[in-house]
């Protein structure tokens, strides 16, 4: 194992640095926002510009992915045991970059604490949100809150364009805003749904509203007159209990986790993979509406986050995603995993093609190992491409570590409590062909008048997936609910009914309904 030199540079919570600089100590913060603005200032052909490593996530796309349908497009990993490794090497190549600014040598990448009680209040830190910031006495554009394109991007893989096409001078879009301006049409509508919300004050809070109930989305269940409050697919709830799982490989990515749980005979003991909270946070920034809102959701909300192809280009997504590699390093330090990841041989979410498609610098059909290339990053002490096993120790390999945050305690093995059901509700047969972009699958028990909802399943998908080869291969979504949390007379000895919701950018299917038996099509709902 490669060893760097010397202590290990520390990245801090954001929430850290914002405490330093309402206390008189700004420099820090001031020190982070000079390093980001340099990076987006510079020429978009530079490698170390922000428009050219926001774009290795996915547009503008690259080599085989410019516009062959058997690749998915972009770099980046989804749904393959690639997904914590190949994100962990892009966090340095962008830290590298904000360090190559003048004056800015000891800047790191920050992480937001998704699941810290500050964030569960009030959502995304401030400095990601506000629309101006002092600096070197000049009040500039935030450069943590958007990025405005230097270039225009084109999406020429799988015949997408013109929905993913975005001009020069196009600024990325969070919730509740819409980023579609690809055609004349989407153009259009998006200007007339952004007109709404001018007031970007008002955006903000309506912004943190949405990403404060993705991280604590709980149900009250009340039970001859006894009100109890059980927590099923909160982000917080997630993070939590996906440091319980076995192994890499299911830990790593959904496909594995769902090939996984379909052998689970018991709720409580279905694991939950780190990519799951992840696409939770990517939809609660980017706009997905989630069932028993208290208002009724933002149709139309279609911000950069929320879709692949352009979510690396909001500068938000490296706080994200700097927090879910803290994850990732505390998961290996709470199972002993810091020195060594192990791949399961030949099972689901270890092939090429699994669920998204392989990446430029990828055979398509070829099996995932430690050594695979994490294209396109480069190891310069090396001269090769970073495989996984060069960053399996985050300190001791790439001289990184973590200043402490939440979920350092090692996880409770009962992260649910108040019931004795260990049913699961197995979702399957859910066809993504007809569904426009990313979508979100909810299932819910419905006993007598009273409807619970059991969770919600996000799945990002691309806008088009008819002209998508690999898609066109893995155009069925499974999703597993457990009733672990439910009182067993309120469920087990009930007359239950199940019902399935799909929410897509265009709004809400048809509610698939079944009672436990399951129905053949067009979904199928099992409990057992």
């Amino acid at each position: 194992m490669a060893k760097t030199t010397g202590a290990p540079r520390v990245r801090y919570s954001l929430t850290r640095l914002q405490e330093l600089y309402t206390k008189g100590d700004q420099a820090p913060l001031e020190k982070v926002m000079r390093a980001w603005k340099g990076i987006k200032e510079r020429d978009p052909n530079d490698p170390k510009s922000f428009f050219v490593l926001g774009g290795y996530h996915g547009e503008p796309f690259h080599g085989a992915g410019w516009g062959n349908n058997t690749y998915w497009g972009g770099y980046c990993n989804h749904g393959n045991v690639l997904f914590p490794t190949w994100h962990r090497v892009y966090l340095l190549k962008v830290e590298d970059a904000l360090r190559s600014i003048p004056g800015c040598e000891d800047v790191t990448l920050l992480y937001w604490d998704q699941t810290s009680e500050e964030s569960l209040k009030n959502g995304i830190p401030w400095a990601l949100t506000v629309e101006k910031f002092t600096l070197d006495g000049q009040e500039i554009d935030n450069p943590l809150r958007s990025f405005v394109f230097p270039k225009g991007i084109v999406d020429h893989i799988s015949a997408d364009d013109p929905n993913y096409s975005k001009p020069a001078g196009y600024e990325t879009a969070r919730y509740p805003l819409s980023g579609l301006v690809g055609s004349a049409a989407d153009k259009k509508a998006t200007d007339e749904h952004n007109a709404k919300y001018k007031d970007p004050r008002k955006q903000t809070a309506i912004l943190n509203q949405n990403v404060v109930r993705w991280l604590n989305c709980d149900v009250s269940v009340k039970h001859k007159g006894d009100t109890k409050r059980y927590f099923f697919q909160a982000i917080a709830n997630q993070y939590e209990t996906c440091l319980l799982a076995p192994n890499y490989t299911v830990f790593s990515n959904t496909t594995s986790a769902a090939e996984w749980n379909n052998g689970v005979t018991s709720g409580p003991d279905l694991v939950v993979p780190l990519e799951s909270p992840h696409n939770r946070v990517h939809l609660a920034v980017g706009g997905c509406e989630v069932p028993g809102y208290d208002a009724s959701p933002i149709q139309g909300a279609n911000g950069d986050m929320g879709e692949n192809d352009t979510a690396g280009l909001d500068p938000i997504f490296f706080f994200h995603h700097c927090n879910v590699d803290r994850v990732f390093w505390l998961w290996q330090k709470h199972n002993g995993f810091t020195d060594h990841l192990e791949i399961i041989p030949e099972y689901p979410g270890t092939n090429s093609v699994d669920a998204q498609g392989p990446t430029p610098g990828v055979p398509p059909n070829s099996w995932l190992t430690m050594e695979s290339p994490l294209t396109p990053f480069k190891n310069e002490r090396t001269g090769k491409i970073y495989t996984s096993n060069d960053c399996v120790h985050i300190e001791r390999q790439l001289g990184v570590t973590y200043a402490p945050g939440s979920l350092e305690e090692q996880p409770r093995k009962t992260l649910l409590q108040g019931g004795n059901s260990h049913k699961v509700v197995r979702v399957s047969r859910v066809n993504r062909a007809p569904v426009r972009g990313s979508f979100s699958i909810s299932a819910f028990a419905v006993v007598g008048d009273d409807r619970y909802h059991l969770g919600t399943e996000p799945v990002l998908s691309r806008w088009n997936v008819k002209y998508c080869a690999n898609c066109q291969t893995h155009l069925e979504v499974k999703a597993n609910f457990s009733l672990h949390g439910f009182a067993a007379a309120l469920i087990d000895g009930a007359k239950v009914q199940y019902e399935v919701e799909i929410h897509t950018r265009d709004g809400q299917a048809d509610a698939l309904k079944a009672n436990s038996r399951g129905v053949k099509m067009p979904a199928k709902i099992e409990v057992r």
